[in-house]
């Protein structure tokens, strides 16, 4: 499918900025450790790009994918960055908008809460056009100066009630030698300086997520067998995201479009009547 142009995403019904499911979480937290971070460690071929592994892919976008390297028997070669998404929760403690009795809209549309009220210009100016020529006989007729036009047309823009969900990922850090570990871990803990929460985005949405201040380390460098050797650390992850809409089993629209009325009219209804000469009169 080919991708909107910036007019058509203008024109188009639907607002993209106001679209935020699961999906867009996990694509969030992949850009900020894949881009934002850019993590890089020294291995045999220089200092190289860690690769981003998403755990919940399936296995043959992960065997194509250009930038994971693998050996002759098709392992992954260290050091590489796995993400896997753990739990998800739905907590009312957490930044929710307060309970109250919301209901959608009674029509085919629906939608729950108001978020933008602009005036449409185009059909403002053309009531306004209509009475400046039925009173002055031609198009932007100057009209009195003291007397407003009252036919403004408004534009309200409707969403679902954003639902705040928490999410729960393990970030697995993989490496061969103690020095790539320490390459790796290093920026994970100096990119939110004195506290815990950095800031991830995707799509115009921004989420906060906070670094869990334990990190859990494995090696088998002790036991002296032939399998590889291997470090790994485990980082847990705490996002605080929240869902726009029921994705694609949204029955109604997600982004519902609303203009008001400005002007009233009732079709006047005539009597035919026969009289007694069998003529018709209204």
């Amino acid at each position: 499918m080919a991708a909107k142009t910036k007019n058509e995403e203008e024109t188009s019904r639907d607002v993209p900025r106001f679209k935020s499911e699961l999906e867009d979480i996990d694509f969030a937290l992949y850009k900020f450790l894949d881009e934002t971070l850019d993590i890089r460690a020294g291995t045999n071929k220089g200092f190289k790009k860690v690769p981003v592994i998403w755990s919940g892919a399936e296995r043959s976008h992960n065997i194509k994918s250009e930038g994971i390297e693998r050996d002759l028997t098709g392992q992954v070669i260290l050091p590489v960055i796995s993400v896997e998404r753990k739990a998800v929760k739905k907590s009312h403690k957490s930044r929710v908008i307060p309970y109250a009795a919301v209901d959608p809209v009674g029509d085919l549309k629906g939608g729950y809460l108001t978020i933008n009220k602009v005036i449409q210009q185009d059909k403002t100016r053309a009531f306004a056009n209509a009475d400046a020529y039925r009173r002055g006989g031609q198009l932007h007729y100057p009209l009195n100066r003291f007397k407003k036009n009252k036919k403004i047309v408004y534009e309200t823009i409707s969403i679902p009630i954003p639902i705040y969900v928490e999410i729960d990922y393990a970030i697995t850090l993989r490496t061969e030698y103690q020095e790539q570990m320490n390459d790796i871990m290093t920026p994970f803990i100096r990119v939110s300086n004195a506290h815990r929460r950095v800031m991830i985005e995707h799509n115009s949405n921004q989420y906060e997520a906070f670094i869990q201040e334990a990190y859990a380390m494995s090696n088998n460098i002790s036991s002296y067998t032939t399998n590889e050797r291997k470090y790994e650390t485990t980082i847990n992850m705490n996002v605080i995201g929240y869902l726009i809409g029921d994705g694609k089993n949204q029955k109604q629209p997600r982004v519902v479009r609303r203009e008001n009325p400005v002007q009233i009219r009732f079709a006047s209804e005539r009597i035919i009547v026969q009289d007694e000469d069998g003529e018709f009169r209204f």
